[in-house]
């Protein structure tokens, strides 16, 4: 609950479409009311975003199974796929990374280091251009990288650049991008909503986020910004922004 905002984000989702003629039970109201309600909108899912609407008699579980690969369907398409060694890739999306800017990186080199960015996910592999002799960088570049439906975390790396020798690692750390991506498939077409929070990821002593990260609708786009303690290094943070990009956008 509290990755995806609470009740007013699950409010939104299973709130979206209250038909003219039902409101909402009031404090006051009656066992009656409030259980006919309730039902209407969990069991029978009758105020969500019609394409999301499971009709069947399953079970409880089998619902909620179903449920979660129908949001999985809403972002899918299924003839965007791409050749690789192990067969068809298919892919739900695009994320756009904005890389801003870094603080307090390692010395790599007598006083300062050459630093650029490295991020990874599968076998696609993007950087960022090489700032020269500055521990406090400033990149504003933006990179892309397509989503696969069985997708992991985004790998990043900052390293020293060597004109002679082997770049030297400078920090790493691992982006979960599951809280961004499932928010924005839980609220479908961003352009319906206004500016508002829609999810977190939480900081925790296994990652690496200086504080809780806020997946936003800004605009009419999903976004998220995070701020992050290079992992394995001395010293050095890191500040970037993530856009999910549903394929049919």
């Amino acid at each position: 609950m509290i990755e995806v905002g609470g009740n007013s984000a699950a409010n939104a989702i299973y709130e979206a479409f209250i038909p003219e003629g039902i409101s909402k039970p009031r404090p006051d109201a009656n066992h009656g009311e409030r259980m006919k309600f309730i039902r209407s909108k969990y069991e029978l899912q009758e105020f969500l975003k019609p394409s999301l609407r499971i009709t069947s008699g399953k079970s409880t579980l089998s619902l909620q199974s179903s449920f979660s690969r129908k949001i999985l369907d809403n972002f899918r398409i299924t003839s965007t796929s791409q050749n690789s060694e192990e067969g068809m890739v298919e892919f739900i999306g695009m994320l756009k990374i904005r890389i801003k800017n870094g603080t307090n990186l390692a010395v790599r080199d007598m006083m300062s280091s050459d630093p650029y960015v490295v991020l990874a996910l599968g076998k696609q592999r993007v950087q960022t251009s090489v700032i020269r002799s500055n521990l406090n960088p400033v990149w504003n570049e933006e990179l892309m990288l397509s989503v696969p439906q069985n997708f992991g975390p985004v790998k990043l790396e900052v390293f020293d650049y060597d004109t002679f020798s082997a770049d030297d690692i400078m920090g790493e750390a691992e982006l979960d991008i599951q809280p961004l991506i499932t928010s924005a498939m839980a609220f479908g077409d961003p352009e319906m909503f206004g500016n508002m929070q829609i999810g977190k990821w939480l900081k925790s002593h296994d990652n690496a986020l200086i504080d809780d990260s806020i997946i936003n609708i800004v605009d009419g786009k999903v976004k998220q910004e995070i701020s992050l303690k290079l992992q394995n290094v001395e010293s050095g943070e890191l500040e970037l922004d993530l856009e999910w990009m549903p394929l049919e956008h």
